[in-house]
């Protein structure tokens, strides 16, 4: 019983989070699952992305039914369709590769524990830049990239990212987003959400085809995914009453708590 609380928990409070931030919640809930060693590291990782797909589905289709209730004078100002389809498609692209690229490591390296240690020590990495670009951002000039195959490249990147490290889009989406497309916070968030539920579907698509899908309890699966549709609802709410800052705040805030908890796995599995 103890075991269902807690993937309850941490899959519900993830995908809150994941929704209003943007970043997706596998980042908290790979990392998290890590630590306690209750799941397998592949099967934390597909469940994960599966989580994940669910909550970016719910957040995605509630903010395009909200733009499209926006007046139509208003309608493309904070959704640029063409945009998001490309970073998409870059992205699932990249989900497959990244996918394969995991594949090819567990072959190489059957150890859970290195793999682990690897994923902890790339997303230890990644997050550390984020937290510091996030902080500094105001001073750094950003760019508006309108260039389709850049979108697509740029797509590509945060896919086999995101796949690789089985966390399902992460924070690196929204620096990219602030960096490259000049974005507001709340602005990227939907963007990134976007990308990751359609490399996140492809990324399933994939293991199944490929039968690389680990061994995982059915009633587990069942628990992640409805705590992934309930979040991304919530924190859709969520995301539209509060402020741009206190969504910065938060994103800080969890940036750190990430950094620990990943910097905890890396002893753990060495």
């Amino acid at each position: 019983m103890e075991y269902y609380i807690l993937i309850i928990l941490v899959s519900f409070s993830a995908s809150i989070i994941g929704s209003v931030c943007g970043i997706g919640g596998g980042v908290i809930i790979k990392p998290v699952l890590d630590a306690t060693g209750i799941i397998h590291v592949d099967t934390i990782s597909f469940l994960s992305g599966c989580t994940v797909l669910s909550m970016s589905v719910v957040s995605v289709f509630k903010e395009l039914k909200r733009t499209k209730e926006m007046p139509q004078a208003k309608q493309g100002e904070g959704f640029d369709k063409k945009v998001a389809t490309l970073l998409a498609l870059g992205g699932v692209i990249g989900g497959l590769e990244g996918k394969s690229l995991y594949q090819r490591v567990l072959r190489q390296m059957p150890d859970a524990n290195t793999i682990g240690a690897i994923q902890a020590i790339v997303l230890l990495i990644v997050t550390i830049g984020t937290l510091l670009y996030t902080i500094w951002k105001n001073r750094i000039h950003t760019m508006e990239i309108r260039n389709s195959v850049v979108c697509v490249v740029i797509g590509f990147f945060l896919g086999m990212m995101s796949s690789f490290l089985g966390i399902g889009g992460g924070p690196i989406n929204l620096v990219v987003m602030f960096f490259f497309f000049s974005m507001s916070t709340k602005q990227a968030a939907i963007y990134s959400l976007y990308i990751i539920m359609f490399s996140q579907l492809f990324s399933l698509i994939s293991s199944l085809a490929n039968h690389n899908v680990p061994a995982f309890s059915l009633l587990t699966l069942l628990l992640m995914v409805c705590c992934g549709m309930a979040g991304g609802l919530a924190g859709t709410k969520i995301n539209k009453k509060i402020k741009e800052r206190t969504v910065e705040k938060l994103f800080i805030g969890l940036m750190v708590v990430i950094i620990l908890i990943n910097i905890y796995n890396i002893f753990k599995y060495m």
